[in-house]
């Protein structure tokens, strides 16, 4: 029997007294995942991303293990919810508009203390003064560099499209802007080399393509470490006391680790282990995070259908943004209909033992997006579902 097919069993084991639809965890796969992580941080903290977690038991179990620290979130209301639900150190990693929840961290001193949020633009400062609605609390502020790899004078460009600040002076004149104005503390400095940290450098039947991924990404490495020093160094002239400089992601944490100016990590998605993750020379995960959807129909030979199964993840649209039938292995969509909203056929030897009631086990493509279509996490452990417990969904939160 292969690893994975010792999977299936446990799987189908720990569930048998469920019905599909289902979402599970993997606490083995998902400790061992976390385990990594630390290692590859080499003693500098990690700050979960919640975005690809999107579960508070499972953020408060990996903050309990040592080498992790603090969370990174995804909007103000979700990191207002955190910080009242007793989370500390909560860096909200995208600017906000949300002029009530801007209202409600300048009139409360708790989540104040707790949530850092982030600014590119001096725009944002004004957005925040204009909501406080009387509130006079410190509002802790972080800055995002732009961590994009730029080549021939600007014209072609490598990376997101995230923040407007890209130079040290640049991020030095925002830095003495706040560290100017009343009711703003700067404590830090973001900068997510998703073009690194989130992009797949050993795609299969690609070898050109990915050896051209590997050397963009050593060059984008090399470029952003020395720049991202020389910011911190002109960040840290106007505020010496800066608490943190956070970078990095799943795929790039020993790299980023590497750089002395980088004080901490962040990850989340490397916790899971979605499909996107598996092109990576640089580490290799376990997949935690899976969803179950039972057979309904047995059209003919080598065909099933499933309930569901149309989740397809954010991104530009693709094919590596499609969930894959994972066990039992051989299973394959149909490629005039692929995944469907309501009903999946699925193709493959492996349907002709399947039977109405089975379940067929899918990887999702990124990471915390599989919360979204599920309101319970079943946690297992070896061959037995030990807890239940909500996503952000399950307990009425749909932020985004």
């Amino acid at each position: 029997m292969t690893a994975r097919a010792a999977d299936r069993a446990r799987y189908d084991r720990a569930t048998a007294h469920l019905d599909a639809p289902l979402a599970i965890v993997d606490l083995d796969a998902f400790d061992a995942n976390a385990a990594d992580l630390v290692r590859r941080a080499g003693g500098k903290p990690v700050r979960v991303a919640s975005k690809s977690v999107r579960c508070r038991a499972l953020l408060e179990r990996v903050l309990a293990r040592d080498g992790f620290q603090g969370i990174m979130s995804f909007t103000l209301a979700e990191s207002l919810w955190l910080a009242r639900s007793g989370f500390e150190d909560i860096l909200l990693a995208y600017p906000s508009a949300d002029r009530a929840g801007f209202a409600e961290l300048a009139a409360d001193p708790k989540p104040a203390g707790a949530v850092t949020v982030m600014v590119d633009d001096p725009a944002q400062l004004d957005l925040i003064d204009a909501a406080r609605d009387g509130g006079r609390e410190v509002v802790r502020v972080c800055l995002e560099l732009d961590t994009s790899l730029q080549l021939l004078g600007g014209r072609v460009r490598v990376g997101a499209r995230r923040s407007p600040l890209r130079s040290p002076a640049q991020l030095a004149e925002l830095a003495r802007s706040v560290a100017r104005r009343p009711g703003f503390r700067l404590v830090g400095i973001m900068a997510y080399e998703g073009h690194v940290a989130g992009v797949g450098d050993a795609l299969a039947g690609r070898p050109l393509r990915s050896r051209a991924i590997r050397l963009m990404q050593a060059a984008a490495r090399r470029e952003l470490a020395e720049r991202r020093a020389a910011v911190v160094r002109a960040v840290r002239a106007v505020v010496p006391d800066l608490e943190f400089v956070n970078g990095g992601g799943t795929g790039s944490v020993q790299h980023t680790a590497a750089e002395d100016a980088v004080t901490e990590i962040a990850a989340g998605s490397g916790l899971y282990v979605p499909r996107l993750f598996d092109n990576y020379t640089s580490f290799r995960g376990r997949p935690a995070a899976l969803f179950a959807l039972p057979v309904v129909r047995r059209p003919g030979v080598g065909v099933v259908t499933v309930l569901g199964g149309g989740y397809p993840a954010s991104g530009a649209a693709g094919r590596d943004r499609l969930p894959v039938p994972y066990l039992p292995e051989g299973l394959a969509y149909d490629p005039q209909e692929g995944p469907g909203e309501v009903q999946t056929p699925l193709l493959g030897s492996p349907a002709d033992d399947l039977l109405v009631g089975d379940k067929v086990w899918f990887r999702h493509a990124k990471a915390g997006e599989l919360c979204e279509r599920f309101d319970t996490l079943h946690l297992i452990e070896g061959d037995a579902v030990t807890a239940a417990v909500p996503t952000y969904r399950g307990e009425g939160r749909t932020f985004l």
